[in-house]
């Protein structure tokens, strides 16, 4: 029964991303193999990763930076034969794709995902699609899910109610109320409160997450924090023991683990 659900959660997970699995990958290591596939609405990343893919760009090269309970990432040309203790994963300043940030696509288990330089240097987030990384992460209780909506949108929501219910407003509601003026008291509460929900419907930055990322989260687990940030454009079919595995080794201070884990990235062809 517990394996039943489990193929049903990630069945759910997949089929609700809707992806025509036109493009898929394959990452061999010396741990096992995972199989991936691209979407076909991030085109501007599926197109330049697999472009890569068959020039064998990624072939060699490291899984050089690994944090469990959050990614494995590697690809980049300067983990290619790189000594032991060397700091690497630098990336390709011509190997950058205008960001494809969508909202149904999110970091659960599995995301194969691009990686960029920070908003200071790039304001745009254009992506480093010479790298990728692929989410680890965690799973989340409903109770964490609904602690982080509100860190985020709770001092949102008291900056507004701030700006309306003014210290001004406040008196004038309290003189109402020691006055018994019921009506008027409540015309004006009512008003106040309607510019709060008015002013706070149309903010950007709120977080709320879906039924989609709630099931995800709560069952395979991922990365919520990194949503809306990073580009997503594929997600695992196959190989989660090996995202697993990778993410458990020990690693140095850089987060490199002390056992090479290299790679080699085919195209599947149906």
């Amino acid at each position: 029964m517990i394996r039943i659900w489990f193929v049903f959660v990630f069945g759910f997970c997949f089929l609700a991303s809707g992806y025509s699995q036109s493009n898929k990958v394959k990452v061999s290591t010396q741990l096992g193999s995972m199989t991936f596939v691209l979407y076909d609405d991030t085109p501007k990343h599926r197109d330049a990763f697999m472009e890569l893919v068959k020039e064998g760009y990624f072939n060699e090269t490291l899984f050089y930076r690994v944090i469990q309970d959050f990614l494995i990432q590697g690809g980049s040309k300067s983990s290619r034969n790189a000594p032991p203790g060397k700091r690497i994963g630098y990336g390709d300043p011509d190997k950058t794709v205008d960001d494809e940030i969508l909202p149904h696509y999110f970091h659960k288990k599995g995301a194969l995902c691009a990686p960029r330089q920070p908003d200071e240097v790039n304001p745009f987030k254009q992506s480093d699609i010479s790298q990728f990384f692929i989410v680890k992460g965690r799973v989340y209780t409903e109770g964490e899910l609904d602690t982080m909506e509100i860190a985020v949108n709770r001092p949102i929501r008291n900056k507004i109610i701030k700006k309306y219910l003014t210290d001004e407003v406040r008196a004038e509601l309290d003189v109402l109320k020691e006055m018994k003026e019921v009506e008027a008291f409540r015309k004006i509460a009512d008003e106040v409160k309607q510019q709060i929900e008015t002013e706070y419907s149309l903010q950007t930055g709120l977080l709320e997450f879906s039924d989609e990322q709630r099931k995800a989260y709560t069952t395979v687990g991922g990365y919520p924090d990194l949503d809306g940030k990073y580009t997503v454009f594929g997600e695992c079919l196959s190989g989660f023991d090996v995202i697993d595995k990778i993410a458990s080794l020990k690693t140095d201070e850089n987060n490199r683990p002390f056992t090479d884990v290299k790679m080699t990235v085919t195209v599947l062809n149906e």
